[in-house]
């Protein structure tokens, strides 16, 4: 569907030549909720804005269903942008125009004809659940509200691809829950491919499927989400899963434990079932649940316990070695004192 290929985007400054994005290819696929993560400064929303050349690469080639987009002439282009639409974080509403002229507004410059216009603005704002706020100014609208309707002021002309410039960023936890499960619904409903920025890790676990973390203008991992939260390979990323699971252990509860303490991790089906409690039924030692949580990436649980195991140590290794037979993933964090 989308194919950035080899893309880079260099700046010249008065100190040289400042490069963005440097050498990115990433394959998104039709109908995916693709997320690029990264903090300020990584260039992920010049890598976004290079998608629908809001940015001209300075090399490489970005391909939307089989089309060189950086080939084409202005007017050409012109006419592919009508298939991508893009929501912004500041929403860009036109402040004298009512939530349904804005989205009108959007219909009117591809030359829609007015009885066809009015049709479609019913639909999206019905779609996104504003049918009552139709002659509503942006002023009186909430933070969530207006999003909605650049949600749909985007989604006008049947766009084939949805650009989000950390559209949820400027909203509280709840309004952008809601955005989100929006935009799901949108993806999963029209089929509309859907490609996210964001510095927010629980909007990637929240919505997509796959992703890419960027530093530095490169991309330093890249994977099915659930992949990346369950064994992150990149330093970077390990941080920002951090701020969504929270494992590590406080220094003076650690100390305070004498047994030995494990790192329990659990993936799809097995983060619900009891091997922790089979394990302590089959085996002579006692557990003490530490920590313990389960996550859904994306509806798929991901299971993290961090538990101490006390008894003779010959038993601790049988259970250890139970456990290992049955996780994805078991981590001595700390032996035993002897």
């Amino acid at each position: 569907m989308i194919q950035l290929e080899n893309i880079e985007k260099t700046y010249k400054t008065k100190k040289g030549s400042l490069t963005a994005v440097d050498n990115v290819s990433i394959k998104i696929k039709k109908g995916e909720i693709f997320g690029i993560v990264g903090y300020s400064g990584a260039g992920k929303s010049t890598l976004l804005r290079c998608i629908n050349l809001l940015e001209r690469p300075s090399k490489g080639k970005v391909i939307i269903d089989g089309v060189d987009m950086t080939s084409l002439s202005t007017k050409e282009l012109r006419k592919a942008r009508q298939s991508i639409g893009m929501i912004f974080q500041g929403f860009h509403l036109a402040s004298s125009k009512t939530a349904a002229e804005n989205i009108d507004f959007s219909l009117k410059v591809a030359g829609v004809p007015v009885e066809k216009r009015k049709e479609r603005v019913k639909e999206l704002l019905d779609l996104v659940g504003l049918a009552d706020k139709a002659d509503h100014y942006p002023a009186q609208l909430s933070g969530g509200q207006k999003q909605r309707v650049s949600i749909a002021r985007a989604l006008a002309n049947n766009p084939k691809v949805l650009l989000s410039d950390e559209a949820t960023s400027a909203l509280d936890p709840s309004t952008t829950k809601s955005i989100l499960a929006l935009l799901k619904k949108i993806n999963e409903e029209l089929g509309i491919t859907i490609v996210l920025i964001t510095h927010e890790m629980e909007v990637v676990k929240e919505i997509c499927h796959r992703c890419a973390v960027m530093q530095d203008g490169r991309v330093v991992e890249l994977g099915r989400t659930y992949d990346v939260f369950a064994n992150p390979q990149n330093e970077l990323t390990k941080k920002f899963i951090e701020t969504v699971l929270q494992f590590n252990l406080p220094d003076k509860l650690r100390e305070a434990c004498t047994g030995t303490i494990v790192r329990l991790q659990f993936q799809g089906e097995k983060a619900t079932e009891a091997i922790v409690s089979d394990m302590l039924q089959k085996h002579q030692v006692s557990g003490n649940i530490l920590h313990g949580k389960v996550e859904y990436i994306r509806d798929e649980p991901l299971g993290i316990f961090i538990m101490e195991l006390k008894g003779v140590q010959t038993e601790i290794d049988k259970a250890i070695q139970y456990l290992e037979q049955r996780m994805q993933r078991v981590e001595v964090v700390q032996h035993g004192a002897h």
